[in-house]
């Protein structure tokens, strides 16, 4: 039985409050999440970090797949102990800053190919390695790899990018396999067209997650 389950304490309209139980921590929501982007939020300390109030930190999986690299941090114990923090941290897919570097990476159905902005080298980023590389972190919440395109975009593009979320989204279900004491979020996609949104939505639900977020970005 997977020990992570969400509370719900109180309702004001749309606005929700509630609770996160992880074995780590709990994390009350919503959350100011830091963001330590290559293992530590820059110029604090982690009892600093924890001093704001904050029950979570954010690892950001493309950059510490490039230096120092998945598997040394694995190696050396996971964020956890690389980063002094004994709470939960989330992990992104690593997708986002991929599909930023537009002229540095060449999309297919199997993933993402890039070029590091570090030294140029070449690397493949596929639903199931990325979620290999944020259990190899040591993540607690894993987020699916999913295609965030730029905004604007003619809709039939939106809606391509968003399809093949939901695909990607099913097979980094399969991946996490249903690790025990972690969790794993799906991504809503559609940009800025509700309905497919609705649609997107509907698919992960269809998927089964432990959790969802929303996914967007402005060009």
């Amino acid at each position: 039985m997977k020990q992570v389950s969400f509370t719900l304490s109180a309702t004001d309209g749309m606005a929700r409050r509630g609770r996160i139980d992880m074995p780590c921590g709990d994390i009350q929501t919503p959350a100011f999440m830091p963001v330590g982007t290559a293992g530590t939020v820059k110029a604090m300390y982690p009892e600093q970090v924890r001093a704001t109030g904050a029950d979570i930190v954010l690892g950001n999986t493309y950059h510490l797949m490039l230096r120092p690299g998945a598997e040394r941090v694995a190696s050396l114990g996971g964020l956890h102990t690389f980063m002094d923090w004994e709470r939960p941290i989330l992990t992104d897919s690593g997708g986002f800053r991929v599909m930023s570097l537009a002229q540095l990476r060449k999309l297919t159905e199997r993933g993402v190919t890039f070029k590091s902005h570090i030294d140029g080298s070449s690397h493949e980023l596929t639903p199931e390695r990325s979620i290999e590389i944020q259990t190899l972190l040591d993540s607690d919440i894993i987020m699916q790899l999913d295609e965030c395109i730029a905004l604007p975009a003619e809709r039939k593009e939106i809606e391509r990018a968003m399809e093949l979320s939901l695909r990607w989204a099913d097979r980094s279900k399969t991946a996490f396999n249903n690790q025990l004491n972690r969790a794993l979020f799906g991504i809503v996609q559609g940009g800025d067209d509700a309905e497919l949104r609705a649609r997107s939505a509907q698919g992960l639900k269809s998927i089964g997650f432990d959790g969802y977020a929303v996914g967007a970005r402005r060009g």
